[in-house]
Parts: structure tokens; sequence; C-alpha cells
């Protein structure tokens, strides 16, 4: 079951289509080139919420959707559920 997509390779995170619990090995897709990717959660990932694919410090962007959605404000390890304590949007 894919329980998480990235809409293509360059972006830095996934969006969980289920819960993903912490310690799961999560199993998702990249959408661009249907390419089966896999990634242990070290939080709980809410429905529709992102999960990282890759080590992220501070200030660097965050890549969804081939777009930059803002930059992170606390370090992120690939498997982070990055949200609000940890991304600060560029929309406000």
């Amino acid at each position: 079951m894919i329980q998480f997509l990235v809409h293509e390779k360059a972006d830095s995170v996934g969006v969980a289509t289920v819960d993903i619990k912490a310690g799961e090995t999560a199993k998702g897709l990249y959408m661009d080139t249907q390419e089966p990717v896999e990634v242990k959660a070290n939080d709980d990932i809410p429905l529709g919420h992102k999960i990282a694919m890759v080590d992220h410090a501070v200030d660097d962007a965050v890549i969804k959707y081939g777009h930059d959605i803002g930059r992170v404000v606390a370090g992120i390890k690939k498997g982070d559920h990055v949200h609000v304590q940890n991304l600060k949007t560029k929309r406000w």
C-alpha cells in the first residue's frame, strides 16, 4: 500500500496519503517516474501532512510539487514530520 506520494524527484518532501506511525517504514511513490521509495518515519505523520525525503538544515528551502514552499526554521532529518514546528511558509 502506498502511504505517501512525492510529486517529482526534485521534491524534498512527500505527502502522506494515510496516517503514518513513528518508527514505521513507509512506502511511497514518485509520481513523475512511478519509482517506489521507502522512508522510515521518525514521527507520526498525519494524513495530508509532509514527510521529509532528505535532511534539511536551517534556512534550506523545502520543495513540494516542484515549488519552494518555505524555509526551514529548525533542523529536519529524513523521515521527520515537516510542519509549523520546523517550517516557515512563504505565504505569510
